[in-house]
């Protein structure tokens, strides 16, 4: 495990510093301009969680969780909340850590090695949440995965993921709310509403401590990286749930060609 929480603790050392919450507000404003109901979707995931754990503070991971953006909803929801985010992206660790400060538990591991989970803290996990993340991982690591993450879970735990998933049985449609979703992202780009993808990543690297993290960022994430997302239809997730052994598995919320799909071990 990485410290990252040091970023927070930078202004009493001397050593260089990050705004916190300035970046993950810069952050949430790039991803909304790619899902402008992101929010419902997480507050979906989290409702699964209170229904599950009937109110208790749950133990929680944040899967390839980035900035701990859904760590940081599930502090403010549930009192007590003890949370773990799990990530490889340097730049967005260093946030994470720096945002959750003692709060939480940052652990940098790579979700396409099988060995992830011996970097945890702990298992038997109430909830284990993903989002808008697993599509960079080929079918049958994904397939893995799955099966990796019911290991994790106590007995009733939930997994939920929330991805770029279309309806198999609306094709043209689909399309249609692509492009209109694009022609939509772009205006917001035009007019200054919203930072691209590719711009925050260039504010980033410009930055003096997010900058040489920036710099590592780019080793593990090769550019060619980002040509090779895999977005399989719903349905395919759910089968492949029912397949590692979730006890129930299916559709928890959809929107357009997204949706959050849930198992139950």
């Amino acid at each position: 495990m990485t410290d990252y929480k040091a970023a927070a603790d930078a202004p009493r050392s001397g050593a260089r510093s990050i705004d916190a919450r300035a970046w993950q507000e810069s952050w949430d404003r790039q991803q909304e301009a790619f899902m402008p109901d992101r929010e419902q979707r997480f507050a979906a995931m989290l409702d699964a969680v209170a229904a599950t754990t009937g109110g208790r503070p749950p133990r929680l991971l944040d899967l390839a969780g980035g900035t701990g953006t859904i760590s940081l909803r599930a502090l403010a929801r549930f009192a007590g909340a003890d949370v773990t985010v799990l990530d490889q992206d340097p730049v967005l660790l260093a946030i994470a850590g720096a945002s959750l400060r003692d709060r939480g538990t940052i652990v940098d591991a790579d979700l396409g090695d099988p060995g992830w989970r011996a970097k945890l803290p702990q298992e038997g996990f109430d909830a284990v949440l993903t989002a808008t993340a697993l599509h960079w991982l080929p079918a049958e690591r994904v397939a893995a995965l799955y099966r990796e993450v019911r290991e994790v879970l106590r007995p009733g735990g939930i997994f939920a993921n929330a991805d770029h998933m279309p309806e198999e049985g609306l094709p043209t449609l689909s399309v249609k709310l692509r492009d209109h979703a694009r022609a939509v992202r772009e205006a917001r780009y035009a007019t200054g509403a919203a930072t691209s993808w590719p711009d925050w990543w260039k504010l980033a690297a410009a930055d003096e401590f997010l900058g040489p993290k920036a710099i590592e960022r780019e080793r593990i994430y090769p550019s060619v990286r980002h040509n090779h997302e895999w977005t399989p239809p719903a349905a395919w997730h759910v089968e492949t749930l029912r397949a590692a052994g979730y006890t129930e598995a299916g559709i928890l919320w959809r929107g357009g060609t997204d949706a959050v799909v849930v198992g139950l071990r």
